[in-house]
């Protein structure tokens, strides 16, 4: 089987885990981290599904489908199983998103793409509509050099924030609206009139959808973003299964009070 297959078709590439060793998070998830660990492998799982199902959307494009830790998780383990089953005296351990890795550090480094004035990693061919997987192994592949590892820097995402979040050092991430829009408590009158003029109750995209980077992003090849997708969310919706979910449902019905005009559970 070639690696292509073994990866379902998804963009992968390999970095060095010595590169990143001293810029480990601290996280539980860090405890299972192989030893001797010696090769990150980097996989990408876009989520773009065209603009006809973004026109209604009231959630950020990655909360349209169903919660991408189910999805991308589910091919996680098919692709870490097929690495095992290959290299069975090696070790393989997945990570997505609870990662003890710096996630775009190590997708720049795997030659994937380039990492965004926004903070965010962008790919050439989907943009930055893509969650990022990490496999940490002790088996040894080729590194990845990247020639390019940072965007063109044209200023794009820093002129179209609504709250000036985004500047030419990176995200405050205490100003960005959505990290805004996903804290508990009471929302700011300032956060709740942003979003309620981008009518959007969970997220921001507006820095990457201006991004020339994300012009023509291809569609995702993953079935399950299509299959999943309810992109208009409406007050006592169900939140099980949905990206927003991890905060609760009263965070999701207190941003949704905003834009419907109606009391939060």
């Amino acid at each position: 089987m070639e690696l292509k297959e073994v990866f379902c078709g998804l963009p992968y590439g390999f970095s060095s885990f010595d590169a990143i060793k001293d810029r480990l998070l601290e996280c539980r998830a860090k405890a299972r981290l192989p030893g001797n660990a010696r090769t990150v492998i980097s996989v990408l799982f876009p989520y773009y599904l065209g603009e006809a199902y973004y026109e209604r959307a009231n959630v950020s494009r990655y909360a349209v489908s169903a919660d991408y830790h189910l999805i991308t998780g589910a091919i996680m383990e098919q692709i870490v199983s097929s690495l095992r089953r290959i290299w069975p005296e090696n070790a393989f351990e997945a990570f997505v998103d609870d990662s003890p890795l710096p996630e775009v550090r190590c997708a720049v480094a795997a030659g994937l793409g380039v990492m965004g004035l926004n903070s965010l990693f962008i790919n050439p061919v989907y943009g930055s509509w893509v969650f990022l997987g990490e496999i940490v192994t002790d088996r040894y592949f080729p590194p990845a050099k990247p020639e390019t590892t940072r965007c063109d820097g044209c200023g794009a995402c820093v002129r179209a924030c609504p709250v000036g979040a985004v500047t030419e050092n990176g995200v405050a991430r205490d100003r960005c609206l959505s990290a805004l829009s996903q804290k508990k408590g009471e929302l700011s009158p300032a956060v709740a009139e942003k979003m309620l003029e981008y009518n959007c109750a969970w997220g921001c995209d507006i820095c990457q959808k201006v991004c020339p980077m994300n012009a023509a992003p291809a569609l995702t090849p993953i079935e399950a973003f299509f299959e999943t997708a309810k992109p208009f969310v409406r007050p006592g919706d169900p939140v099980e299964g949905r990206a927003f979910a991890w905060r609760g449902k009263r965070v999701i019905e207190r941003n949704l009070s905003v834009l419907f005009g109606t009391d939060a559970e």
